[in-house]
C-alpha cells in the first residue's frame, strides 16, 4: 500500500467525539448568547450530533455530561442515538456547580461533602453499565484560593481515596480518564494540576486509569506534544479534549488558534501508535457567538486536516535526518508535510466514503438549520447558564 492510500485507509477509520453540551448555549462566565433553534433536551442534542456524523463520516458518538444529560431512562437514550446513526459516548461528571462543592468536592475536608462527590461518580459508572459507554472522564475544580486555606498534601490523599473507589467500580472494558488543569477556578492550588499529578495517581490506581490531555490547559508556551509522546510512551494517554486557546482556557474551535500545534500534537499521535491504540478523540468547546453544529463541523474538519498532514510525514527522510544530525533537514521533512494542502485529499476520502466532500455546505444545503429553528420552539433550551 502507498503511503497516500495509507493515509486514506486511515483517514477513513477515524473517529471524533463530539460533546453533547457544544450543541447547548455556552459561553463565558459573563455571557452566554441564546441562539435559536438550541437543544431542548439530551435527545435533541443527539439529534443534532446525528447531522455532523452524516455530514463528516467521522463522529460517531456523543459524550454526555451529567446531570446536564440526565434522563430517567438511559437505555431508551442509547436506543435513541442508535436510531439516528450514532452512539453514546464518555461519561463526563460534574463535581463543580453545587453549592457543597464551594471548598473542593472529593478533596471538600468534610467527609459528608466527598461522600456527595463519591456517589456522583459511581452513579455516573452506573450510566456508564446502561448505555454501553466504555470511559468515565473525570475533571475536578478542587483546589484552594489562599495559602493555608486547606492541607495540600491531605487533599491529594482524600482524592487518592476517591479515585481508588471509583476504580474498583468499573466494570469489564471500562476505564477512568483523569483531566488536569493548571489554574481556575482555584486560583492558589488546583488539586489535579498538570499531566504529571494526574499521571501519578493513575499509576498508582492500574492501567485502565489513563489521562486526558485537553489541548486548552496548560500554560502558555507549553510543549503539548512532548506530554502527549510521554504519555504515549507510557501507555497512558486516555484521550483529548480539543479545543484552541490565546489565553487560558478559551474553549475556541480546535486549531483556529495555532493549527501548527494541533499538527504537532497530532504528529507524536501517529508517531507514537496513538491513533490506532484507542486513544480517544473528542472536541470539548464552547460556541458562544458562531453557530454551534457547523462550527463542530469545521473542527471536526480541523482535526481531519491535521491528522491528514502527519500521517503524510515521510517518516524514512526524518529518521535518517535524525540519526544523521540533519537539523535542518529534519525540520523541512516535518515543514514539507504541514504545509501541504491535504482539502484535496480529503474531499477524495469524502468522496469515497460516498459523502459530499463539502461537509459545511452539505450541511446548510440540508435544510436543518431551518428545521431546527421552526421546530424548537417552546421549552427551555439546554445551557450551562452565565
Amino acid at each position: 500500500m502507498t503511503e497516500l492510500a495509507a493515509a486514506k485507509a486511515a483517514l477513513k477509520t477515524q473517529a471524533v467525539e463530539t460533546p453533547s453540551w457544544a450543541y447547548a448555549n455556552s459561553g463565558t462566565r459573563f455571557k452566554v448568547f441564546a441562539q435559536q433553534g438550541v437543544p431542548r433536551t439530551p435527545q435533541e442534542k443527539l439529534d443534532d450530533a446525528a447531522k455532523v456524523h452524516e455530514f463528516t463520516g467521522v463522529a460517531p458518538s456523543v459524550a454526555l455530561h451529567i446531570p446536564w444529560d440526565k434522563v430517567d431512562d438511559y437505555t431508551a437514550l442509547a436506543q435513541h442515538a442508535e436510531d439516528r446513526g450514532v452512539r453514546l459516548g464518555t461519561i463526563n461528571s460534574n463535581t463543580f456547580q453545587d453549592d457543597a462543592y464551594r471548598l473542593g468536592s472529593v478533596c471538600h475536608p468534610d467527609a459528608a461533602v466527598r461522600r456527595k462527590a463519591v456517589d456522583h461518580l459511581l452513579e455516573c459508572v452506573g450510566i456508564m453499565d446502561a448505555t454501553g459507554s466504555t470511559d468515565l472522564k473525570l475533571w475536578f475544580a478542587d483546589g484552594t484560593n489562599y495559602p493555608g486555606q486547606d492541607d495540600i498534601r491531605a487533599r491529594q490523599d482524600r482524592l487518592a481515596e476517591a479515585l481508588a473507589e471509583v476504580y474498583e467500580r468499573l466494570g469489564e472494558g471500562q476505564r477512568m480518564l483523569l483531566e488536569y488543569k493548571f489554574f481556575e477556578p482555584a486560583f492558589y492550588t488546583t488539586d489535579v494540576p498538570d499531566w504529571g499529578t494526574a499521571y501519578a495517581h493513575c499509576l498508582k490506581l492500574g492501567p485502565r486509569a489513563q489521562v486526558v490531555v485537553d489541548t486548552g490547559h496548560h500554560a502558555p508556551g507549553t510543549n503539548i506534544e512532548f506530554i502527549v509522546a510521554t504519555l504515549l510512551r507510557e501507555e497512558r494517554l486516555g484521550g483529548f479534549d480539543f479545543n484552541s486557546r490565546f489565553y487560558a482556557d478559551d474553549d475556541l474551535m480546535v486549531g483556529s488558534a495555532d493549527p501548527f500545534q494541533l499538527f504537532r500534537i497530532m504528529h507524536e499521535v501517529v508517531r507514537g501508535g496513538g491513533f490506532t491504540s484507542g486513544t480517544a478523540f473528542m472536541l470539548d468547546q464552547c460556541h458562544n457567538i458562531e453557530a454551534k453544529i457547523p462550527a463542530i463541523i469545521r473542527s471536526v474538519m480541523n482535526v481531519q486536516e491535521a491528522t491528514a498532514k502527519a500521517l503524510l510525514v515521510d517518516s524514512g527522510a526524518l529518521a535518517a535526518a535524525q540519526a544523521s544530525g540533519d537539523v535542518l533537514g529534519a525540520n523541512a521533512v516535518l515543514m514539507d508535510a504541514y504545509n501541504t494542502d491535504v482539502r484535496p485529499l480529503l474531499r477524495e476520502v469524502r468522496e469515497e466514503m460516498g459523502l459530499d466532500p463539502d461537509p459545511v455546505g452539505a450541511y446548510r444545503r440540508s435544510g436543518w438549520a431551518e428545521r431546527i429553528v421552526a421546530e424548537r420552539v417552546g421549552g427551555e433550551q439546554a445551557g450551562w447558564g452565565a
